[in-house]
């Protein structure tokens, strides 16, 4: 009896096995290497991080006050010009995303060559940033609002289209199942059966995309893609800081007034 109970308790738990904490401190020691590494390529300059807390009060300081009177004739229609850009863009990137996220839906389109060929050219669109995209467009259209939209809209296909493909093959096969025993073509497969289940995915779908959108293109203008980056630049390069300040504060209102705006429209739609 002794000897059974020495044994139970010699047992020890352990939350995991040697060889799952073998693997959790193989990689431990990787992402510390990566650290490392990448500590080392870029190349901190100290004397640099020492300097920044005086840099950014003088920045402050030349900011102050901010050009208020520049607003009407400087930042209004460059700023109304971003909301445009993003707005169209995820228009265009929704109606190229919708076929493309239908063929990546193994349910809806039941071949795995469509299927992958759909998931590259999801892929492809989102693997390249939008300011590579900008800059891609600027030299084909030349500077301006179009190649801003342009550039939003290829950037926003894999996101939406992937998380419309993913929504259609999480869709309940029931109802699909009941239309196609009924003969229902495809296209009334599609709109009464699988409509109705991913709308509310849809919707939220292209509303945070919008919301992204308006984000990144404020910054598009930087690279001559139109919009309030334009301004943004223009700014930056005359050292004029205290319109830079305007336009730093006029793109924190739109960002903030758009996350309002989606936040409603979400409140009353899904």
């Amino acid at each position: 009896m002794n000897a059974a109970l020495e044994r139970v308790d010699a047992r020890a738990w352990r939350r995991f096995t040697p060889r799952q904490r073998l693997t959790r401190f193989a990689i431990y020691l990787v992402l510390v290497g990566a650290i490392v590494a990448s500590a080392r390529t870029v190349e901190i300059i100290p004397e640099f991080l020492v300097d920044a807390p005086e840099q950014v009060q003088d920045l402050l300081q030349r900011m102050w006050p901010i050009a208020w009177s520049h607003y009407p004739g400087g930042v209004h229609d460059a700023l109304m010009e971003t909301i445009h850009i993003a707005t169209l863009g995820t228009l265009f990137s929704i109606a190229m995303a919708l076929p493309i996220g239908l063929l990546a839906a193994h349910n809806v389109v039941p071949s795995r060559t469509v299927n992958y060929l759909a998931k590259l050219l999801l892929v492809s669109s989102r693997s390249v940033n939008s300011l590579v995209w900008a800059l891609l467009f600027v030299a084909i259209f030349g500077p301006g609002a179009l190649a801003g939209t342009l550039a939003i809209a290829f950037r926003s296909i894999g996101f939406v289209g992937k998380l419309l493909g993913e929504a259609l093959e999480e869709a309940n096969r029931g109802t699909i199942e009941a239309l196609e025993a009924t003969g229902a073509p495809w296209t009334s497969r599609l709109a009464w059966g699988y409509w109705p289940q991913v709308k509310p995915a849809f919707w939220s779908i292209a509303l945070f995309r919008w919301d992204i959108n308006v984000r990144e293109s404020a910054v598009l203008g930087l690279v001559g893609a139109g919009g309030i980056g334009m301004a943004l630049d223009s700014a930056l390069n005359l050292f004029q800081w205290n319109r830079v300040a305007l336009v730093l504060l006029s793109i924190f209102a739109v960002v903030v007034i758009a996350e309002i705006v989606v936040t409603q429209i979400r409140k009353r739609i899904i």
